[in-house]
């Protein structure tokens, strides 16, 4: 998975439906798409389980955040927070479950 090297500005998540988001995928390697795709199972999988915090970095219009929450639902294109916010899954850069 590529390293985000831009210190990551922390939001709410409730603030997340404020956001715009590209329709440009942020990663460049299918290999860390697959990764990515699997760690997003494991942890919601985990919030469903043990309501485990995971942080999440991803980018919008305006840069890199990250937010530190649990993951209810993966979808096809998009995680789902709890109170229903959504993150579109090709602006995720990195997901570290703790």
């Amino acid at each position: 998975m590529e390293n985000v090297t831009n210190s990551p500005v922390l939001v709410q998540k409730e603030d997340i439906s404020n956001l715009l988001f590209p329709a440009k995928e942020v990663l460049s390697s299918g290999d860390d798409i697959k990764i990515r795709r699997s760690d997003l199972e494991r942890a919601t999988k985990l919030g469903n389980a043990e309501r485990g915090k995971i942080k999440i970095i991803f980018e919008d219009k305006e840069g890199i955040k990250k937010v530190e929450t649990t993951i209810w639902a993966t979808t096809e294109k998009n995680i789902i927070l709890k109170g229903g916010v959504f993150i579109p899954i090709h602006r995720i850069h990195q997901i570290n479950i703790y």
